[in-house]
C-alpha cells in the first residue's frame, strides 16, 4: 500500500520528537522514501545523525544552504514528496502556520507545497485546550491540512490530559488509511454535480426576484470532493466567487438554466443541491420596464431540481444530498423536506441567523440521512464542506 510513496517528515521540537525515529522505521519498512526536514528546536531532541542513518536520505536544516542554493529545497521538496507530515508539531509552530508565516525551512516549504499535509500535534493539556490555539488548528483545518491526535494520557510534564502524541502506529495506520482512501476513490472514477448560488427570475428587463445566497457552501462542497480526486462539476448561479481548483464551473442565471445544465451534466454518482433556487417566477415576462401604475404580478412554481434528480429513475445518481435552508423548526422541515423529495441526505441550516445564514464565512448544519441526525457545530463553511465531503467518500469506500 505504502511501497514507493514519497514522504516528506518535518520534526519539531518537544520531548516527543524521539517519535518520530521509530516512525521513520516504519515507513522504511513498508518501503516508502522518507526525506526528512529538522527544525532548529527539533535537534535539541534528535540528531541529524540518526536521522540520515534511519531514513538513508539527507536531513534537510536550512533554507540557506549553499550548496544546495540553486536547488530551491522549499521547492524542489515540496513538488517531490507525496504528503508532509509535521510530527510533532507544536503551539508554537501552529501559529506561525495558521498566520502565514515562513521565515525557516520547515514553514516556507508548507506555504509552497501543493501537496496534502498532516499535522500532528503534541504539547501540554493546557496548551493545546487554550482558544487561542484552538482558533489556530481551526483555521488550520480550514486551509484542508489533516491533523492526527493528540491522544489523551500522561505527558512528560507530569500532567494527564489531551496533547500527548500520536504513536507512531497511529500515525502511520492514518497514513496507510489516507493512500488506500485515495486509491479506492480514484478507482471508481467517481464523478459528481454540485449546484450552488442563487437564481434570479426576471420580471422585466431590469427587476428580477432573487435570495441573499453566496453560494459559498456549495462551491467549498465542490472544492473538498474534487481534492479528493472525484471529477466534480459546479452548476453555479450569480456568484462573485473565485472558481475552485480543478472543478468544472457552468454560470447560470435562472432556475430553468440550472434544471438544464443538471440534466445536460447527468449520469453522474454524487449529487449535492446546495443552491438557493428561487422558488417562484413570474407566470409572464415583460419585454418592457414595468411602469409604477401597471403593476399586477402573477406567479407559478419553478421546477424542482432536487426532486428530478432524486425521482429520476434511469439516471438517478447513487446519493442525492439536499440542502433545506430554514428559519424555524429547522429539524422538522428538513425531514419533512427529505421523504418529500425522495432525496438521500438533507443538510438542514437556519438562514434566519446572519452568523450562520447566507453571506457568512460560517455555517451551522445537522445532517440527516435514514438513520440519524449528525449535527457540526458552527465553523467555517470550508470545514464544513471538508466534512460533508469526508462523509460523502466514507459512503463509497465501506
Amino acid at each position: 500500500m505504502l511501497k514507493n510513496k514519497k514522504v516528506i517528515l518535518i520534526i519539531g521540537g518537544g520531548v516527543a520528537a524521539y517519535k518520530s525515529l521509530d516512525l521513520i522505521r516504519l515507513l522504511k519498512k513498508q518501503e516508502c522514501e522518507v526525506k526528512v526536514v529538522l527544525t532548529e528546536s527539533g535537534k535539541k531532541f534528535v540528531t541529524p545523525l540518526s536521522i540520515a542513518s534511519l531514513s538513508q536520505n539527507k536531513v534537510y536544516q536550512d533554507i540557506f544552504d549553499i550548496e544546495k542554493e540553486a536547488e530551491m529545497d522549499h521547492i524542489s521538496l515540496s513538488r517531490w514528496c507525496d504528503i508532509i507530515l509535521f510530527a510533532p508539531i507544536t503551539a508554537n509552530s501552529i501559529a506561525k502556520l495558521a498566520s502565514g508565516r515562513a521565515d525557516d525551512l520547515a514553514s516556507t516549504l508548507i506555504l509552497a507545497s501543493n501537496k496534502q499535509i498532516i499535522l500532528v500535534p503534541a504539547m501540554n493539556v493546557r496548551m493545546w485546550l487554550h482558544k487561542s490555539n484552538q482558533n489556530n488548528i481551526n483555521k488550520l483545518l480550514d486551509f484542508g491540512y489533516l491533523s492526527i491526535g493528540p491522544s489523551t494520557g500522561e505527558m512528560a510534564c507530569g500532567e494527564y490530559g489531551e496533547g500527548k502524541m500520536s504513536s507512531p502506529e497511529q500515525i502511520y495506520e492514518f497514513i496507510k488509511d489516507y493512500f488506500s482512501d485515495r486509491n479506492i476513490v480514484k478507482n471508481k472514477k467517481l464523478k459528481a454535480l454540485v449546484t450552488a448560488g442563487p437564481t434570479k427570475e426576471y420580471l422585466d428587463p431590469i427587476r428580477f426576484i432573487t435570495n441573499n445566497s453566496s453560494g459559498k457552501q456549495g462551491y467549498e462542497i465542490a472544492n473538498s470532493l474534487a481534492k479528493f480526486g472525484i471529477n466534480t462539476t459546479l452548476i453555479s448561479g450569480p456568484s462573485t466567487l473565485k472558481k475552485p481548483v480543478n472543478v468544472n464551473i457552468i454560470k447560470v442565471e435562472t432556475a430553468d438554466q440550472m434544471y438544464m445544465e443538471t440534466k445536460k451534466a447527468l449520469p453522474v454518482d454524487i449529487a449535492v443541491c446546495t443552491a438557493a433556487v428561487t422558488d417562484f417566477k413570474p407566470t409572464k415576462y415583460e419585454a418592457k420596464k414595468i411602469k409604477k401604475n401597471t403593476i399586477n404580478l402573477n406567479f407559478k412554481r419553478n421546477i424542482d431540481i432536487l426532486e428530478f434528480l432524486s425521482k429520476n429513475n434511469s439516471q438517478r445518481p447513487r446519493l442525492v444530498v439536499g440542502f433545506a435552508a430554514e428559519t424555524n423548526d429547522i429539524l422538522k422541515l428538513a425531514k419533512e423536506k427529505k421523504n418529500k423529495k425522495y432525496c438521500d441526505w438533507i443538510i438542514a441550516n437556519d438562514v434566519s441567523n446572519p452568523e450562520i445564514g447566507f453571506n457568512s464565512e460560517y455555517n451551522e448544519v445537522s445532517i440527516i440521512d435514514d438513520k440519524k441526525v449528525e449535527k457540526i457545530e458552527k465553523n467555517l463553511k470550508s470545514y464544513i464542506a471538508n466534512k460533508i465531503a469526508r462523509k460523502i467518500i466514507n459512503n463509497f469506500i465501506q
